[in-house]
């Protein structure tokens, strides 16, 4: 079993900054390919950013791309989402996943681990 725990959720105003971080534990975590997700209300869950086990391959949706880094940190059992430059459309509630059989990071990958979430609003 893999257990993931997001945390840095918040208020903040249009073109301010967070930083999520997606803590995993029960797994070697260096095997996992972990991804983010978002939520809004009367919408479909939808792919923000994935990074591959190995680090090297990251993907991100379009409406995010140059504005949110993805990372991790091994060592750490830890993955980050730093969000620039927010914007109201950003609302919503944000989870990261697990990915331990594709290993790819991708926007198909097969996400079998979900944290609980953490809510991020953005103010105009």
């Amino acid at each position: 079993q893999v257990q993931l725990v997001e945390s840095g959720g918040g208020l903040v105003q249009a073109g301010g900054s967070l930083r999520l971080s997606c803590a995993a534990s029960g797994r070697t975590f260096s095997t996992y390919a972990m991804g983010w997700f978002r939520q809004a209300p009367g919408k479909e869950r939808e792919f923000v950013a994935g990074i591959s086990w190995s680090g090297g391959r990251i993907y991100y949706a379009d409406s995010v791309k140059g504005r949110f880094t993805i990372s991790r940190d091994d060592a750490k059992n830890t993955v980050y989402l730093q969000m620039n430059s927010l914007k109201p459309d950003d609302t919503a509630v944000y989870y990261c996943a697990a990915d331990y059989v594709t290993g790819a990071g991708t926007r198909g990958g097969k996400y079998d681990y979900w944290g609980q979430g953490t809510q991020v609003t953005v103010s105009s």
